[in-house]
């Protein structure tokens, strides 16, 4: 069977079922599992679908806004929080970021752990109520009702007061020449005044924002510290990003 005829029957297949894995794609074509990675990761990169942990979904499936992306990925979501938790030491002061997947670090944190959390992210609040040793601080600022998050020169203003440890970066799109980016430029603002404040970031990524681009760059990959998605540490698919000196977990 041709690449190209491979390539119709994955695209026809995840507008039936929205989902597909690799272990089904290579009974189906009766080729091996590797040989559909290869085809998912050129479909992936020509922007026709979006990989997941063991195979992909429509392009179109990630939601952009906060209460669509709430359900969206939820097991990856918690391998990447689970990954967070070793970074999170007794007496921190921490940037935590926008995002679902924030939500899950905080879900996944002891119930005793001692913090100062510094967000704009108002979904965070009802998430830390049984966090007794948790001092919760909150950005002020322009409510953006799709992100649910403050915004605007109030909310970098009071963001540039503080210093914090660690930076819990989400991250809309990362790219090993172009950096990390977002897809609003209220985000960026946010983004780029915690960055300056903060001794050492750490950006969580799900793999279907490597190697993606949007509009606002928000930094270097460089300019991180920690790099946290829900692949293993010795994917090749984050081997463009090994040489940035940066840490992979």
């Amino acid at each position: 069977m041709l690449k190209e005829e491979r390539f119709e029957i994955i695209l026809k297949q995840l507008k039936v079922s929205n989902k597909v894995t690799f272990e089904e794609l290579a009974k189906e074509l009766l080729v091996s599992e590797d040989t559909v990675r290869r085809d998912i990761e050129i479909l992936y990169k020509n922007g026709l679908l979006s990989k997941v942990r063991g195979g992909a979904i429509l392009r179109e499936k990630d939601p952009l806004s906060f209460s669509d992306r709430q359900t969206f990925l939820s097991d990856e979501k918690n391998i990447i929080a689970l990954k967070t938790q070793q970074f999170l030491k007794d007496g921190m002061t921490v940037f935590m970021d926008g995002g679902t997947t924030v939500g899950k670090v905080i879900s996944y944190m002891p119930i005793d752990i001692q913090l100062r959390i510094i967000t704009h992210n108002l979904s965070l609040v009802p998430l830390l109520q049984g966090y007794k040793n948790v001092e919760l601080i909150i950005l002020g600022g322009q409510f953006d009702f799709d992100l649910a998050i403050n915004t605007g020169a109030i909310t970098c203003n009071e963001a540039s007061k503080y210093i914090a440890d660690v930076f819990i970066l989400s991250t809309c799109a990362i790219d090993e020449n172009f950096g990390i980016s977002s897809t609003s430029v209220k985000d960026l603002e946010t983004k780029t005044a915690m960055l300056k404040s903060s001794k050492k970031i750490i950006t969580l990524a799900h793999q279907n924002k490597l190697r993606r681009t949007e509009a606002f760059k928000v930094c270097n990959v460089s300019d991180i510290t920690v790099l946290i998605t829900d692949l293993p540490g010795d994917s090749p698919d984050l081997n463009s990003l090994r040489d940035s000196g940066i840490q992979i977990v």
